[in-house]
């Protein structure tokens, strides 16, 4: 037998490394390089964080179903176009402040005095500019899941799907991880030639990588019934669950039928995806966007120091090892334990939604050490990676093939809502709480502190409530049947 189908997941991995690098690029380099220079705040990041939120979850309810409509291969070359060219348009973000607010130089937006008018309005023009290259980038990046899940869903049976999901997912833990190691540094080394301020090129070059993956994909991307690399070994693993019963009942084949995007809302199994995405990606985009804010916040490390990227990179690598093993426990049960894939995807969930209680003790145990947050938000976010890998498949496990993008692209949806309710507030929190000093306090923490400790511990519940709202959703497994003719659950 062939081993096409991981040629596919490595794809799948790269592209997902690439779109969380490019996501990261803001967030490395806002604190040390970008504020000073705009005169932002923690609330103005916030903002931007949020408004792309919201526009990459506005984006996902089509995302998905331009998918289905264009084919993977097409779907797949329009999104990491789309994004990699906004992740490079980030760095012309400067140049137009300049021209709007009509100053010389970027130097001289350095020299505005804090609190003033002009320090206002260049701040006030700069997010505005920040926030439309990141709708580009959003726009793009609201195909990669849609795109990949649906990928999985065509070259893996169901019981291999978490797995295979939890290897290119972890490709999110591993741009995270590259990112502080690789993005400060580029930006220090071009801001130290005097070659912009740094963070242009950073964005540029990180950009940049993602049209090469376009190369590869088109030259190796095709339907496993068509490719050349498939053998009929390959092909009947593949489609070992496709039964002609299921062929006739769900229409999963080529020319099968999609669901209509509104009738998809017609069914629990899209709102247990919907509220276990809406709970829990916030947590994850917490993490992303702020982690390197919070060892400068509290630790005083800035994002190029060598204990920022040592912090970084082991809070990522511990997401990255344990998540792995979060894909491969549902195949576990149902190979072992004899389980159906639901039910075994269920109980894998639930084991890991109790993996981000540990961002309960950040805080607390970092008075001690700044390597206590970090190993307790990585075993944190490598619950969230293993759980998101599961959340995913329980997709291809309810629905027929032709509609996995599109329900995919609905839960992207209810995350980005959820990723934008948090970026905002917690922005506006660690502003205020910031100001208030001694006047706020939680549990003992006082300051922006106690509100780092509030977030934490909002993040560590949500995915105990999540996964109780799903089961009591979707308590056993009903996949969604249909009929060529007549549409029915």
């Amino acid at each position: 037998m062939t081993n096409w189908r991981w040629w596919m997941v490595m794809l799948l991995f790269l592209a997902t490394t690439i779109n969380y690098m490019d996501r990261q690029v803001l967030s490395l380099t806002w604190k040390d390089f970008i504020a000073p220079e705009f005169h932002w705040n923690d609330d103005h990041y916030g903002t931007i964080t949020a408004v792309f939120s919201i526009i990459y979850a506005v984006c996902m309810l089509f995302a998905g179903k331009f998918v289905d409509w264009m084919g993977t291969r097409k779907g797949y070359l329009w999104a990491i176009g789309i994004w990699s060219a906004g992740a490079c348009l980030h760095a012309v973000c400067g140049i137009l402040t300049c021209r709007i607010e009509g100053f010389d130089s970027i130097q001289i937006l350095k020299t505005v005095e804090d609190g003033s008018a002009a320090a206002l309005a260049i701040a006030s023009t700069s997010v505005w500019l920040f926030i439309a290259a990141r709708a580009i980038l959003a726009l793009g990046e609201a195909g990669n899941f849609p795109a990949a899940i649906k990928t999985t869903a065509e070259y893996f049976p169901k019981k291999d799907r978490a797995f295979a999901t939890s290897i290119f997912n972890a490709g999110a833990s591993i741009g995270a991880l590259i990112a502080p190691a690789s993005i400060p540094l580029i930006a220090q080394y071009f801001k130290d030639r005097g070659i912009g301020e740094g963070w242009e090129m950073a964005f540029l070059i990180i950009g940049a990588i993602g049209f090469l993956w376009m190369g590869l994909w088109a030259a190796m991307y095709g339907k496993p019934e068509k490719s050349r690399h498939v053998n009929a070994a390959e092909l009947a693993y593949i489609h070992q669950d496709d039964d002609a019963e299921t062929k006739m009942e769900s229409g999963t084949d080529e020319r099968g039928e999609s669901i209509p995007l509104l009738q998809c809302f017609r069914y629990r199994q899209t709102w247990a995806f919907i509220f276990g995405k809406f709970f829990t990606d916030g947590v994850w985009w917490f993490f992303l966007f702020w982690a390197p804010a919070y060892f400068s916040d509290q630790f005083g490390y800035t994002s190029s120091s060598r204990e920022s990227i040592m912090l970084i990179t082991t809070l990522y690598a511990i997401v990255t090892v344990v998540s792995i093993f979060g894909g491969y426990l549902p195949k576990i049960f149902v190979e072992k334990k004899k389980m159906n894939p639901y039910a075994g995807r269920m109980l894998a969930m639930l084991i890991f939604a109790f993996f981000p209680l540990f961002a309960l003790f950040a805080q607390p145990m970092g008075v001690h050490s700044a390597w206590w947050p970090a190993i307790f938000i990585g075993l944190a976010g490598a619950g969230h990676q293993a759980w998101s890998a599961n959340l995913f498949s329980t997709i291809g496990d309810m629905f027929p093939k032709s509609a996995v993008a599109t329900v995919t692209g609905i839960g992207g949806m209810a995350g980005g809502i959820g990723c934008a309710l948090v970026q905002k507030a917690a922005g506006m929190l660690f502003t205020w709480s910031e100001a208030q000093g001694s006047g706020f306090s939680f549990f003992g923490f006082e300051g922006k502190e106690g509100g780092y400790f509030l977030v934490f511990c909002i993040c560590g519940l949500a995915y105990v409530a999540a996964w109780l709202v799903m089961k009591a959703l979707v308590p056993s497994y009903k996949p969604i049947r249909i009929d060529r003719q007549k549409r029915t659950r």
